[in-house]
């Protein structure tokens, strides 16, 4: 049985099999198989194809991926796990934000703590959407009913209001700089989210306790695991949802 979906990701690459083999230094022939027949190749080959087509290993061969290993990748997928948001260390927030070469994104209400912990983070978002990084920045509503409900659970009432908002004043320059999106979201928010390439800081919200006294999972990305593409399909999820932020 053919496999459509290798066949396909070549042929979006503009990539012949035979042109694949060369690439990865296999033998046409093998290639062909794998293509025409459905041969599954050794994993260390499977994971040049995917880097060189620039698709998910998973995807090319689903059949390749059993709960038991999926379930191995996803744990490690799990750098480590603080207790709170205030243990996690600047240095690895100064890392992630300086070492970040494709995509920083962003989904919180406020994440006004960045402001007050990095005085230069509009400089370093700044500096990498210039140097070519993807920047989505997407922050609460601050007239919106879930903002208004989070500060009643949180016991702070409008104070988390005033912090979409003044973190909208934070980010306004941003929003001169064309590689800088920034949406407003009214979503009910779960978990605030802060990606930096295939690293991902999870801050899961409890309810009656402020996001900074929640835990924080550091995720990155491992072929074949759940928990950072679950997480990022939220993301993408709140970023449809969201409206560009007008000045």
């Amino acid at each position: 049985m053919p496999n459509d979906r290798l066949r396909s990701a070549l042929a979006s690459a503009g990539m012949t099999a035979d042109q694949l083999g060369e690439r990865i230094e296999v033998d046409p022939k093998t290639v062909n198989r794998w293509v025409s027949n459905g041969r599954m190749p050794h994993r260390s080959n499977r994971q040049r194809v995917a880097a060189e087509l620039r698709q998910d290993e998973a995807y090319l061969w689903p059949e390749a991926f059993n709960e038991a290993s999926t379930s191995r990748a996803s744990q490690a997928e799990v750098v480590g796990v603080y207790p709170n948001r205030g243990s996690i260390p600047i240095t690895l927030w100064q890392s992630l934000f300086n070492s970040a070469v494709e995509s920083i994104e962003i989904v919180a209400f406020a994440a006004s703590f960045l402001h007050d912990t990095m005085p230069d983070v509009d400089e370093q978002l700044t500096e990498r959407a210039r140097a070519g990084v993807r920047i989505r920045l997407a922050f609460g509503d601050p007239s919106c009913a879930a903002v208004a409900l989070r500060g009643d659970d949180e016991r702070i009432g409008p104070s988390l209001s005033e912090r979409c908002r003044l973190t909208w004043k934070y980010i306004e320059p941003l929003l001169a700089v064309p590689e800088i999106e920034a949406r407003m979201h009214a979503t009910t928010l779960y978990c605030s989210m802060f990606r930096f390439d295939g690293d991902l800081l999870a801050n899961h919200h409890l309810y009656g306790a402020p996001a900074n006294h929640s835990p924080v999972l550091h995720l990155r990305r491992v072929v074949g695991g759940r928990l950072f593409d679950h997480h990022m399909r939220s993301f993408e999820r709140i970023w449809a949802s969201a409206a560009t932020y007008a000045t």
